[in-house]
């Protein structure tokens, strides 16, 4: 999700991941005796809390405190793959959209959820240019949307459809990696942009593309989740615990210091952000909120992400996510 710092508390498309320790062919994460259990990040790019943590070692020293200890790896990306990776047991964590992670309930998972972060109500939404003759969702009907299949964009476009009365059929899906977009859009091949905060942001900086409604105009219930490889949370509750703790805090922090959460190791580069685009970032951040555990409240707007799926025909029946979820202290669940 690159071209721009990863957004960790945002939406849509930011991922991390925990694995268990070296080697292909099995993993510390799922040792049941003693010892250190290494699990895998991929590495947080430039910004967000777990790039403070990797940059001052606070997320090292939470692991330890439960005997585990992070490998960074990789990078951030998509919930999709990231889903079917923990389903092969290839990871451990990863952090998504509830609408990419009911998407991906729906087939066989291998994963539950065990924390939210609440919708964002200002960094997502339907992206048009700055000199767009579109002015209310009733415009896009004949037009296109680009939008990434069975995940954010799709809801977000669906959401301001069913909002405004507006047929699904009415508006043309042009399904397109997120990262892929920009360019797409700019050059008009299509005429609006379902997106959030990691795209969105960069794009109103460089552009001047604005909001047509965002997501809490649409009343968006697309909350960010955690997910946890089932094997590892039995395994390693533990972990599952600090490693929340550290999200939870840290998030907090972030809240009310977001300027130190951006070009935390660089200000200079392709991962470094700076001018209206570094502004919108810091400013999105103060207004985003932390990892909580999934309460009664969050099941109940998870249900209706669910149900919505299912009428829309995104998935062929309603998940039910419950049985899905990690109960953590404070959860009430």
């Amino acid at each position: 999700m690159k071209r721009f710092p990863a957004l960790p508390a945002l939406a849509a498309g930011a991922l991390a991941v925990l694995l268990a320790a070296a080697g292909c062919g099995g993993s510390d994460a799922d040792a049941s005796g003693g010892g250190t259990v290494t699990i895998r990040v991929p590495d947080p790019g430039n910004s967000g809390v777990l790039a403070a943590g990797k940059k001052d070692g606070s997320l090292a020293k939470a692991l330890s405190a439960v005997h585990a200890k992070v490998k960074w790896t990789g990078s951030a990306g998509p919930f999709a793959p990231a889903a079917q990776e923990l389903n092969a047991g290839e990871l451990d964590f990863a952090q998504g959209s509830i609408t990419s992670a009911i998407a991906a309930l729906a087939q066989k998972p291998g994963f539950k959820l065990f924390a939210q972060i609440a919708p964002d109500k200002t960094g997502e939404g339907i992206l048009v240019r700055k000199d767009s003759p579109i002015r209310t969702p009733r415009d896009l009907i004949g037009k296109s949307v680009a939008v990434n299949k069975g995940g954010t964009a799709e809801y977000l476009l669906l959401k301001a459809l069913a909002a405004s009365g507006i047929k699904p059929d009415q508006v043309k899906r042009v399904y397109l990696n997120p990262a892929q977009t920009a360019p797409v859009f700019n050059s008009g091949k299509v005429d609006a942009w379902a997106v959030w905060a990691t795209y969105s942001l960069p794009e109103m900086a460089a552009s001047g593309a604005h909001f047509l409604v965002n997501g809490g105009q649409i009343g968006s219930q697309n909350y960010s989740v955690w997910a946890v490889r089932t094997k590892l949370a039995d395994a390693h509750p533990e972990v599952v615990k600090a490693f929340y703790r550290y999200l939870h805090d840290r998030g907090q922090d972030q809240i009310k210091n977001p300027g130190g959460y951006v070009n935390v190791f660089t200000e200079a580069g392709p991962q470094a952000v700076s001018g209206a685009a570094e502004r919108l970032t810091v400013q999105n951040l103060a207004q985003g909120a932390t990892a909580e555990p999934i309460g009664a409240a969050d099941l109940a707007g998870f249900a209706s992400v669910a149900q919505f799926f299912a009428d829309q025909k995104i998935t062929p029946a309603k998940v039910d996510v419950k049985p899905y979820v990690v109960a953590l202290p404070g959860s009430g669940t």
